[in-house]
């Protein structure tokens, strides 16, 4: 059964959120505060944490920062501040999707229903299957992308990306040279029913360059398009 920890200050929010969630057929666990959220996560290996950023002891993005030191659990950042810099923040540091108070439970549970959806590779996991010959990965001058193992290379070095981030490559690579707007980009990746600020793709973008090691004043991978969205820019070799 999918295990969602709900970690929130407010018992009100908790007792809804769980309402909604069991009904639809998850395990729910619930914390009041950082540490306990810090404790649990690493008890009961959720598959998903809703994660307020407002917490009474550590606050969520430090919550958040300790989670990826030794986790890659789905993480959702609950916010009830309206400063952008909370919100970019937070996702710079592995949150995969923001929502904003106040908020419909409905709403967090499709929400949280599209994140599951992703794949995600555990870290350090082996792959099962068998090894796919190197003409299977798309090659591009000086990158390499290979769908099946989910790999990325810059100049033969492997390049470590998230789950998501790999998959926003992806998406943009299979069409070399064609712009995608945002909410294509969110459609592709992160699924029909987003609900959330278009403004995630850009957070997401610039952390794709930064490990790409792509400069976004000259880009030679991915292109700006302003006012519509991102391109990818090699060609295939």
């Amino acid at each position: 059964m999918v295990q969602v920890l709900v970690v929130d200050d407010e018992a009100q929010i908790r007792v809804v959120l769980r309402a909604y969630l069991e009904r639809e057929g998850y395990s729910v666990e619930e914390a009041s505060n950082g540490e306990q959220a810090v404790a649990l996560a690493e008890k009961l290996r959720p598959d998903l944490v809703l994660l307020d950023i407002g917490l009474p002891d550590i606050d969520g993005l430090e919550v958040l920062r300790r989670l990826r030191t030794t986790s890659d659990v789905y993480v959702v950042m609950v916010t009830a501040r309206a400063e952008e810099v909370d919100l970019l923040v937070g996702l710079s540091v592995g949150a995969d999707d923001y929502i904003a108070k106040p908020f419909s439970p409905r709403e967090v549970v499709a929400r949280v229903k599209t994140v599951l959806r992703r794949g995600r590779t555990a870290p350090g996991a082996v792959p099962t299957t068998t090894p796919v010959p190197v003409a299977a990965a798309w090659m591009f001058a000086g990158l390499a992308i290979d769908p099946e193992r989910r790999e990325v290379r810059v100049d033969d070095v492997l390049v470590e990306l998230s789950a998501l981030e790999f998959d926003l490559l992806a998406a943009m690579a299979s069409s070399p040279g064609r712009v995608f707007s945002r909410a294509q980009l969110l459609e592709r990746v992160w699924g029909y029913n987003f609900f959330g600020d278009e403004r995630v793709v850009d957070v997401h973008v610039r952390n794709l360059r930064r490990a790409l090691g792509d400069d976004a004043t000259s880009p030679g991978i991915i292109g700006t398009v302003r006012g519509v969205g991102y391109k990818f820019l090699k060609e295939p070799a």
